[in-house]
């Protein structure tokens, strides 16, 4: 397929890289791993709203600093209606994959298949199965909420930024953007999965793993600033001086 000038081509593939690591996310995001534990130390023995012990957090959150990335690449070029189009399209696509998984789940296990992991500690693959992926509506509207909602506020702060500085300080944009949005993606996605849905959290325990997921959130956005300038770079040098100009006047005026 051919397509007509190089921002076309641009759309697609920031598109593809944004959708294939939020679905990714939500659907490793059922997982809660230790810090200390992963990296071979000892707990940090912290102590946040009664919570005491290691820094958990989700294992979506390893992937969400790449959709910030895109995300922030999208509006420059792209602008508000860029972010939005990905943004459902990628909503979208998370609850056709969890379709499918709870039809997969559905499906009657070959009697062989469900043993076939006892040597590796498994001894019921359908339940493993079912267990991984069956992921509760109640996490997964949690996760669906909480990214359009975080979307929403992140493309708001941005552009509200570059009204005021032009195309000057991408790393406050970039980076502000991130800082509020994730105030809500954080909050949000756990209190619907975990406070008011079957496992009902704590209010400690809520704000003490939101709160260490937003630390690394952000920590991640300060980190991968000088990746969105290196980006910026050189995709101003593929797009040529005159499209990129053009894209970028479009994005800031949408």
């Amino acid at each position: 397929m051919e397509f007509s000038n190089r921002g076309q081509k641009l759309f697609l593939i920031l598109t593809a890289i944004f959708v294939a690591n939020a679905i990714l996310a939500e659907l490793i995001g059922v997982k809660i791993f230790s810090l200390e534990d992963t990296l071979g130390v000892q707990p940090f023995n912290w102590n946040l709203y009664g919570q005491t012990g290691s820094l958990s957090f989700t294992a979506g959150t390893l992937l969400w600093p790449v959709v910030f990335v895109m995300t922030d690449v999208i509006n420059e070029y792209f602008g508000r209606r860029g972010v939005r189009m990905i943004s459902w399209l990628a909503v979208f696509l998370i609850l056709y994959a969890f379709a499918f998984a709870f039809a997969a789940i559905a499906l009657a296990p070959a009697s062989w298949w469900v043993k076939v992991g006892e040597a590796q500690g498994v001894p019921d693959m359908q339940a493993a199965f079912a267990q991984i992926f069956g992921q509760g509506l109640w996490t997964i509207g949690g996760s669906v909420t909480a990214f359009l909602v975080g979307q929403i506020v992140d493309v708001g702060i941005f552009h509200a930024i570059r009204k005021r500085t032009g195309e000057k300080h991408i790393w406050l944009r970039a980076t502000g953007s991130t800082l509020v949005s994730q105030i809500f993606d954080s909050l949000i996605v756990l209190y619907i999965a975990f406070v008011i849905g079957p496992q009902h959290w704590s209010l400690g325990l809520w704000l003490a793993v939101a709160t260490v997921n937003y630390v690394y959130k952000v920590c991640a956005a300060v980190a991968l600033t000088p990746v969105i300038y290196a980006m910026r770079r050189g995709l101003d040098a593929w797009l040529g001086a005159e499209l990129s100009a053009q894209l970028k006047a479009k994005a800031a005026a949408a």
